[in-house]
């Protein structure tokens, strides 16, 4: 009878250590894993609401551009460089219409190749990407774990749009492109995301309501104000 009572009560703690939760590689894999930064999750939840609301409005256009049958396709397809240097496909619609190049690129924003507002995405061969790409093959090992060696492109995502375009057109020379993205890139914070995704969208709603107001004013000379019957002979 004890070696009966032995044999179960060995079987049950097996039993148990199997019904441990979680076991022990989850809990080693937990320990790698990292809190999402709040500029990801930003990006996640707002770029989800704009990739849903947007939606119908990309496949009216992707219908209206397939009726068309323009040469290429829908889509444009072009390499950029993304965080740490890596390369990136960027696809967007082959239209400026109601800026639905970019909103056809919200997929990319969702999917972490592109952040809401960042530099702008530079292909390969730019000048401004030199270096962003990462060390060469001819870089010694001590010049290629230099954190001074690192550009700054590399510490960020590329954005759907971002402090250059909000400010570039303003013509001072302190308001570069490249100036504004460094800039960004040394300073950047969510507020600051925040406030460039309220100019990005009040820019192009100021023209449009602006544009409506103009086309609804009427031309008037000045015979349209005299009185009926007035004669010019007067």
């Amino acid at each position: 009878m004890r070696r009966c009572r032995w044999r179960w009560q060995g079987q049950w703690r097996l039993r148990a250590r199997a019904r441990q939760w979680p076991p022990a590689r989850q809990w080693a894999s937990a320990r790698h894993w990292e809190r999402p930064s709040a500029k990801r999750v930003l990006d996640l939840t707002l770029g989800s609401i704009l990739l849903a609301l947007a939606a119908p409005l990309l496949a009216a256009g992707t219908l209206a551009l397939a009726a068309r049958r323009p040469r290429g396709g829908v889509l444009t397809r072009s390499p950029r460089i993304g965080l740490n240097g890596h390369l990136f496909v960027l696809c967007s619609l082959r239209t400026r219409r109601l800026r639905l190049d970019l909103l056809s690129r919200l997929p990319h924003v969702v999917r972490g190749d592109l952040s809401l507002v960042g530099p702008e995405p530079l292909a390969p061969g730019d000048d401004r990407a030199a270096g962003a790409v990462g060390p060469s093959t001819a870089d010694t090992p001590a010049s290629a774990t230099d954190p001074a060696a690192r550009h700054w492109r590399q510490e960020l995502k590329p954005g759907l749009t971002g402090l250059a375009q909000v400010r570039s057109r303003s013509g001072m020379p302190w308001d570069e492109p490249a100036l504004l993205d460094q800039h960004y890139a040394e300073h950047h914070w969510v507020g600051l995301d925040l406030a460039i995704l309220a100019r990005a969208v009040h820019a192009p709603l100021h023209r449009a309501v602006h544009g409506l107001t103009r086309c609804g004013k009427a031309h008037l000379s000045d015979t349209d104000h005299r009185r009926c019957g007035y004669s010019a002979a007067e």
